[in-house]
């Protein structure tokens, strides 16, 4: 029987695509699987390069650009013979199906899953208790591959290994004498956020003849965060819009840990092998059962009790809020 030439489709957010990783070793490792390509945002390239059991990257940005049918006509070139639709996305089940790619495995899900895959996957993300790397899984019975995975199966499995080194500038910024922290305060609305004032209570709390504080974001996260910056200790560096995700990828491995709430950074810190420290909120479905941090040094502090009033908003949310700095500085101290 010939091999299987895959193609991965995560068009999402960087989280999501980090935790998509595990199948790509998963699948590369199976007999039947000679060749593996992953479409992806052009925003998530430098994260996916980053998996050494990926053999292309495919941009849907700049796909889509092109006439229909030059999309058709690229994804023929490549002579696919399955389409695995992790992130259901209506365009690119259609485009699978218009360039004739004979397996198209999809969930039931969807309602133009049933007119666009051949295979589908009964599979319901938000009533599931699974971890979102462990429902990603699931897809896989389509292909046959029925395993299951423990988390700490799943960590090992993220092949995260192409990590560029780190250019001069931002090297001589890390501390070898000291714990080098890197703190992601804010979401891009992604994530139920912590807050500023708790993030500014725990830079107070890190003595700074241990710990050299790095705080990283966009330039519209620095932007936003400009008065609060500017009265932080004098020992915390901000390099808010001063690096590409290529070039922070390589400071979170050389750093010595990262907090955040539930980010793309986060999980990249898990699943390169460092330290990562996620704060989360306890309803579902944004809860760590679904979406906790995943590596041999990933951990995680959730707030006690469950509350209403936040359910639709993303910052001044009460149960993070009940989430107390001291604790964080606990968890951080047992760093290694």
């Amino acid at each position: 029987m010939s091999k299987l030439k895959i193609l991965i489709s995560r068009t999402d957010a960087i989280g999501d695509v980090v935790l998509t990783m595990p199948i790509c070793d998963i699948l590369k490792k199976h007999a039947s699987v000679s060749e593996l390509h992953f479409l992806g945002r052009s925003y998530t390239e430098d994260v996916i390069h980053c998996n050494s059991a990926i053999d292309q990257f495919l941009d849907i940005d700049k796909i889509s650009k092109l006439d229909y049918e030059d999309q058709i006509a690229l994804l023929k070139k490549e002579k696919y013979d399955v389409i695995l639709h992790v992130f259901p996305n209506k365009k690119i089940a259609q485009l699978a199906k218009d360039a004739d790619i004979p397996l198209r495995i999809g969930t039931t899900n969807r309602w133009f899953h049933w007119v666009t895959c051949n295979k589908l996957v009964r599979l319901s993300r938000r009533s599931s208790d699974l971890h979102e790397a462990q429902l990603n899984i699931k897809l896989l019975s389509a292909l046959n591959i029925t395993d299951e995975f423990s988390l700490e199966e799943l960590s090992a499995h993220f092949r995260m290994e192409n990590i560029n080194p780190l250019p001069g500038r931002l090297k001589g910024f890390l501390d070898k004498t000291k714990l080098n922290v890197i703190i992601h305060p804010q979401s891009n609305k992604s994530a139920r956020e912590w807050g500023l004032d708790n993030f500014g209570e725990l830079i107070n709390l890190l003595p700074p003849e241990k710990y050299k504080i790095f705080i990283s974001g966009t330039m519209a996260d620095g932007n936003s965060m400009g008065d609060w910056l500017e009265k932080l200790p004098k020992h915390v560096v901000n390099l808010t819009g001063q690096m590409t995700l290529k070039e922070f990828i390589s400071f979170i491995y050389y750093s010595n840990g990262l907090v955040a709430a539930s980010t793309g950074p986060l999980h990249i810190a898990a699943s390169i092998g460092n330290n990562a420290l996620g704060l989360y909120p306890p309803m579902r479905p944004i809860f760590p059962q679904r979406w906790a941090p995943l590596g041999p040094k990933a951990s995680y502090i959730v707030a006690n009790d469950t509350c209403s009033n936040c359910k639709m908003k993303i910052s001044g949310c009460n149960c993070m809020q009940s989430i107390a700095p001291v604790e964080v500085v606990k968890a951080i101290s047992a760093w290694t």
